[in-house]
Formats: C-alpha cells, sequence, structure tokens
C-alpha cells in the first residue's frame, strides 16, 4: 500500500482553492437569490396601496443577505490567512452586492412605510 505525501504548501495551495470556490458560489447564490429586475415593473394592482404592498413584497431580498454573509466570512478568513493571491475581484463583488442589498432593503423599507403612511393620509383628508 503506497502513501501520499502531501506538504503543508499543497495542502494549504488546495484549501485556498476550495475556499475562493467558496466564497465565489456564494456571491452566486446570492444574485441568484435577488428579486428579477422585471418584477419592478410588472405589478399588477388595483390601488396605490395594493402597488405599495406588492412593491414591498418585491423588494424582499430573500436569503441573499445570509449568502452574503457567508461570501464575506470565507473572504475575511481566506484574507487573513492571505490565502488568495488576488483577491480584488472577489473584494469588488462584495461590496458592489453589498451595497445593492442595501440600496433594495432601504427601498423594501420606504415602500413599506409608505404603505402604512398612505392609508392614514386618506383617512385624515376623509375626515
Amino acid at each position: 500500500m503506497a502513501q501520499t505525501t502531501l506538504d503543508d504548501e499543497d495542502l494549504f495551495s488546495e484549501a485556498a482553492s476550495e475556499m475562493r470556490a467558496d466564497v465565489e458560489s456564494s456571491l452566486d447564490q446570492a444574485r441568484e437569490s435577488l428579486p428579477e429586475p422585471e418584477s419592478f415593473w410588472d405589478i399588477d394592482a388595483e390601488n396605490t396601496l395594493g402597488l405599495l404592498n406588492q412593491l414591498g413584497s418585491t423588494l424582499d431580498v430573500g436569503d441573499a443577505a445570509e449568502h452574503l454573509r457567508d461570501a464575506k466570512k470565507w473572504y475575511t478568513m481566506g484574507e487573513q490567512a492571505d490565502a488568495f493571491e488576488d483577491a480584488g475581484d472577489l473584494a469588488a463583488e462584495i461590496e458592489a452586492l453589498e451595497s445593492l442589498l442595501g440600496d433594495i432593503e432601504t427601498a423594501g423599507e420606504q415602500a413599506s412605510a409608505l404603505s402604512s403612511t398612505v392609508p392614514q393620509i386618506k383617512a385624515a383628508l376623509e375626515e
């Protein structure tokens, strides 16, 4: 029975490749979890409140935030271990996705706030 020996450098290189693949996979999953762009324009509602409620639902980031968190976790570990030869592309993609998620979440909060404010304004005007 032959015994395979792997030196530390080979193991580290293999682990670094797997870590980068994990980061890339999590980023892919985060992008796939984002709302479809067409869903913002294909809203079918009979009134303003229905539109705001549907828009709020459309602006739900779903599992994208958790996938982005996983990507950042593995990226941070890889960076601190100095495992990546060139991770600028990963850092840029994480930053871009983080910004996009922030924008979507902010828009969702605004839609939610409007969906509670609009009925109050309507009721006040009717009084």
